[in-house]
């Protein structure tokens, strides 16, 4: 019997990380498979009238070890991947996909959820029963459960195949990132760049056994010598490199696999009835149609360009004083590092000493003890799946009064948090928060989740903590806010449970608790020098809230560009016939372009967000959500950053997921709808 098909003897009954071998995984899949659709059978086959309880009820609760294991192997693709695995990855997936079309297009099941929902005015259902059977409904029509049996057949090998390409595409940005490197054996090479970093990039050296420094695509690596080497040649070949990847013509070449990825969608949305894969996404997020997301976009556009083009201006006059006549997209980070230092005298190096990870850990941690009550402890019997992370109990502090007013007599388990902080070659680039498990209650248990964050922050090395940018540690609450959506909570259904909700709602939470590192009142309980002990000055902080919108017109128009291409990739797929995936890109991104183009790169190829990820047609939720979060924290702000009630309301909206719409959800917390202009006026005055 497979370690994997088991309940867990772990602790929480926790991912058993120390027994697995690779060798479990495609037996425990296939099992239990087998056993999720012997539970499909057993709905199916009841002789009973179809109910809530006994269809659509039964219906959430199916596969629960099933979707453990999935966790647990997909997330460890993600965060300690190997050949093996990956391969393992290629034989699963299908099979996968395969189980969830058969259920997805079982007609005999289909036919009592659809009995149901005809006559759900006979039940008395509560709000959370009455999403959880409009969505189940929803998601089997969405799946294909109205098509005839051929179209169900051509769907079915569709989702298989998108399945496939896009862990393809995924598999590929990794390999095209882990194959660069650039050995340097002339230190000269690397003036400007801080020392420490130059010892980061003598450790990775000797971790290819060469003399010198080796600097990689990793973001640890890479975006320290684009901010800081003074070497012109060295940073356009380092960007030159990283924008290749996946676009060489190479083995790892991910063109084609654009185009065959876009065009399965599109099938999939013809054949569901949509004219176009972004119509058949945005039916199901807040937005609506591609036209308002399209509008909301250019409103953006229009309203940030100026202020971009004049933070441009700005860095040119910087570089014309080097001789450079014509600025290059791979001078920016050096020269708005330059005229940050210049504006508000900060750098990343001499803020870092101030944000030792743990110490911004424990300020991330003791912010959700203020806010929320939450306390955590470190675990060290929970198994791990590599050295590095690390394990902790969540608990809800008993002194706080429970959302109707009773008392809480003791302090109550909320969730496992595993922390994974540092690159390794099996961990795919960026930050994410996932989850192994989910939270829900079922025979009077409220089984909690087990949630994960993931990051690349530099290593600690012999004689230095890891220290962070202040980007980093804006990146770890960002990712601390996904996971208290996940660990806060506290629903019936696992399908409805923490980060579960729509697309253009998921980024709240996460965007909202970015906001107080900019906050004096915070900074100072936790931004202190790792060696003396002092508090970051006020002078320095100061500088770091006036420096908040420092390039803010220049990122705008970037994540601007990243959700026009994408909408247009998902609206305009048939112009693909005639363009490159080059010409394409430089033709939807032009207008948000504040440097010439290079024709030699492309970002699209290495665009995982919407390739691979879940953002097709779903990337302008970033600045969507940040209209949310900047109203959400005007609010904090109105109320007091700290004020207990304003708290508690937003810990309503973090522990309901998907139970509601997510409008609704955000009228409870706020009042009334969010405004573009909080975000507008946060961002430019």
């Amino acid at each position: 019997m497979s370690i994997l098909t088991e309940k867990f003897n772990t602790p929480y009954h926790s991912a058993p990380f120390d027994q697995i071998k690779n060798e479990d995984y495609l037996p425990a899949f296939k099992d239990l498979i087998e056993k999720s659709e012997a539970e499909i059978d057993a709905i199916v086959n009841n002789s009973d009238e179809p109910t809530f309880e006994n269809t659509i009820e039964a219906l959430a609760f199916s596969g629960e070890q099933l979707d453990r294991v999935s966790n647990i192997f997909f997330n460890l693709n993600s965060a300690e991947t190997s050949d093996e695995l990956q391969q393992i990855a290629q034989e699963v997936s299908p099979i996968l996909t395969e189980y969830s079309s058969k259920i997805s297009q079982n007609e005999a099941l289909f036919n009592r959820i659809k009995k149901v929902y005809d006559q759900k005015e006979k039940y008395n259902l509560n709000e959370e029963q009455q999403m959880l059977l409009d969505e189940t409904y929803k998601g089997f029509v969405r799946s294909g459960a109205l098509l005839n049996e051929e179209d169900k057949e051509k769907l079915k090998k569709i989702s298989m195949d998108l399945s496939l390409k896009s862990l393809q595409f995924g598999q590929n940005v990794l390999a095209s990132t882990n194959n660069y490197f650039k050995h340097i054996t002339n230190k000269e090479d690397l003036a400007g760049i801080p020392e420490a970093i130059i010892e980061q990039y003598a450790e990775e050296a000797k971790e290819k056994n060469l003399e010198g420094w080796v600097v990689t695509l990793q973001y640890p690596s890479y975006i320290p010598l684009m901010t800081y080497a003074e070497n012109r040649e060295l940073r356009k070949e380092i960007a030159l490199a990283n924008g290749k990847k996946s676009f060489d013509g190479g083995e790892f070449d991910n063109q084609n696999l654009i185009r065959e990825l876009l065009n399965l969608k599109q099938q999939k949305a013809e054949l569901l009835g949509y004219s176009n894969y972004a119509d058949y996404v945005l039916e199901e997020r807040m937005a609506k149609s591609p036209t308002k997301v399209i509008d909301f976009l250019n409103e953006l556009l229009v309203k940030a360009k100026p202020y971009a083009e004049k933070e441009i201006e700005e860095l040119k006059s910087l570089a014309k004083a080097d001789g450079i006549d014509e600025m290059q997209g791979y001078d920016h980070a050096f020269y708005a590092e330059k005229l940050r230092k210049a504006k508000y005298d900060l750098n990343d190096e001499e803020l870092k000493p101030y944000f030792p990870l743990e110490q911004v850990q424990e300020a991330v941690f003791g912010l959700s003890k203020q806010l929320f009550g939450l306390t955590f402890v470190e675990r060290n019997d929970v198994p791990k799946y590599h050295e590095d992370v690390k394990v902790y109990e969540v608990f809800e502090d008993g002194r706080l009064k429970m959302e109707d007013g009773s008392d809480n007599p003791e302090n109550t388990f909320k969730a496992l948090l595993y922390v994974d902080y540092f690159p390794r070659k099996g961990k795919r680039a960026g930050a994410w928060m996932t989850s192994y498990k989910n939270q829900y209650q079922k025979d009077g248990e409220n089984s909690r989740p087990h949630i994960s964050i993931v990051c690349n922050f530099s290593k600690p090395t012999k004689d230095t903590p890891s220290l962070l940018t202040f980007q980093e540690v804006t990146t770890l609450f960002h990712e601390f806010g996904h996971a208290l959506h996940g660990m806060m909570a506290n629903t019936q259904y696992p399908n409805l449970s923490g980060t579960i909700v729509k697309w253009d709602f998921v980024e709240l939470p996460s965007q909202f608790l970015e906001n107080f590192c900019y906050e004096p009142e915070f900074l100072k309980t936790f931004a202190k020098h790792y060696k003396t002990g002092e508090v970051l000055p006020d002078e320095k902080i100061g500088k770091i809230e006036q420096s908040k919108n420092f390039m803010e017109g220049y990122q705008t128009m970037r994540q601007l560009g990243f959700g026009i291409l994408d909408m247009n990739y998902h609206t305009k797929v048939a112009e693909l016939e005639n363009l490159s995936v080059k010409e394409f890109e430089d033709s939807y991104t032009k207008a948000t372009q504040l440097y010439p183009v290079n024709p030699e790169t492309a970002m699209s190829p290495s665009f995982s967000h919407i390739f691979q990820g879940g953002y097709s047609a779903g990337y302008y939720s970033y600045k969507w959500a940040e209209v949310l979060d900047a109203d959400a924290f005007q609010y904090f702000k109105e109320t007091g950053i700290f004020n207990p009630d304003t708290a508690a309301k937003f810990k309503i909206l973090l522990s309901s997921g998907g139970t509601k719409d997510p409008m609704e959800l955000y009228k409870n917390f706020r009042g009334s709808e969010p405004k573009v202009e909080s975000l507008l006026k946060r961002a430019f005055g």
